[in-house]
């Protein structure tokens, strides 16, 4: 295993890094958590000329056909800049069309992904917050040529904004809760869909999207009926990669942040960085920092080389979710009173994290 950046990877980083730190400044970042969309149009427009949404899918779909691991390399610049908007929730109701789409939907999808024409979403959570089967109660009945949804999805990233719905519904009780699970694409502007956004720490407009009697055909059943469950943990696996390489981006500009901070505040007529407490508690938050990276780009190589790898990424969730909250709380008292202030960088990654 190389975990070292490709000349490709190099350039992607670069030119995200660039990209971001001219067209996405902080000030932007602020306006838009207290926008009614939560994302600019006119930046999703050229993040679009750049490929980004189409960066994994491949070029017969006109995408760049890029890989996983590639994909991660964006994720963490995106991370450590703080993008707002549809990005993520986009890519991750992609790789489920990628697998399981047919190839209509595959045809009629993909390239209007890729051009940056869709916003997709994915609705799973329901009102007990549980991410296994068991949690799905949201019927699809069928009626006809089509299947009639009712039900209430939580937690629903950027649905007021999005044009496609992945839908995560039961279709049949079995034996198991796995059993009767299907998955359908369904228009936003169908009737019968309600979308509210729901306030959240980090203003990332999180949605409740309910369903009565909503009349999906049975053309946009992604997958085998009844048998969608894997499709949802291969999203799951993939998705929760992608969140941990986001806040592998924000737990680097935290540390970075903090390190500088402490070389020019002075405190009792020397800089606080030469205060030993603060040097070890800035090691332990580079050493969490660069362990972090390290699970999150084994993992990503595992997936890229279709290797199994659900152990891997739930050691990733499980550990760069602790360590994002945990660092951006030390680096807010590191920082001390200023790092309080909405006006500081710090308490926009904070928040995140608490996310």
């Amino acid at each position: 295993m190389d975990l070292r950046f490709t000349e490709t990877q190099e350039i992607l980083k670069k030119m995200a890094r660039d990209f971001l730190t001219t067209e996405c400044p902080k000030t932007l970042v602020r306006k838009l958590e207290q926008s009614k969309e939560g994302y600019s149009p006119e930046l999703w427009k050229k993040m679009a000329e750049l490929g980004w949404m189409g960066l994994i899918i491949p070029e017969e779909y006109g995408g760049m056909g890029y890989t996983f691991q590639d994909l991660v390399v964006l994720l963490e610049e995106i991370g450590r800049n703080i993008l707002p908007g549809p990005l993520i929730a986009t890519i991750t109701s992609t790789f489920p069309i990628l697998q399981a789409g047919t190839e209509e939907q595959k045809k009629e999808l993909l390239p209007k992904i890729a051009q940056g024409n869709l916003i997709l979403t994915t609705a799973l959570l329901e009102a007990d917050g549980i991410f296994d089967a068991s949690g799905i109660a949201v019927k699809a009945a069928p009626k006809g040529n089509d299947f009639v949804i009712n039900g209430t999805k939580l937690f629903v990233e950027m649905a007021h904004v999005a044009n496609y719905i992945l839908c995560v519904t039961r279709t049949k009780d079995g034996a198991s809760p796995e059993k009767g699970i299907t998955l359908f694409i369904i228009d936003s502007k169908t009737p019968g869909i309600s979308c509210e956004v729901m306030p959240t720490i980090a203003a990332d407009k999180l949605c409740e999207v309910s369903f009565k009697n909503v009349n999906v055909p049975k053309k946009n059943i992604l997958g085998k009926i009844d048998e969608g469950w894997p499709i949802v943990e291969m999203m799951l696996r993939k998705g929760a990669i992608a969140k941990c390489a986001e806040s592998v981006g924000g737990i680097e500009t935290c540390v970075e942040m903090t390190v500088a901070y402490s070389k020019e505040r002075v405190q009792y007529e020397r800089t606080i960085g030469s205060f030993q407490a603060l040097q070890h508690k800035m090691a332990d938050m580079w050493m969490a920092m660069e362990t972090s990276r390290y699970l999150v780009y084994e993992v990503a190589w595992m997936e890229s080389e279709g290797l199994p790898c659900a152990k891997e990424a739930s050691m990733a969730k499980a550990y760069v979710n602790e360590v994002y909250k945990n660092l951006s709380k030390w680096a807010v008292r590191l920082h001390g009173a200023i790092a309080t202030s909405a006006d500081h960088d710090i308490p926009l990654y904070y928040r995140r994290s608490k996310a």
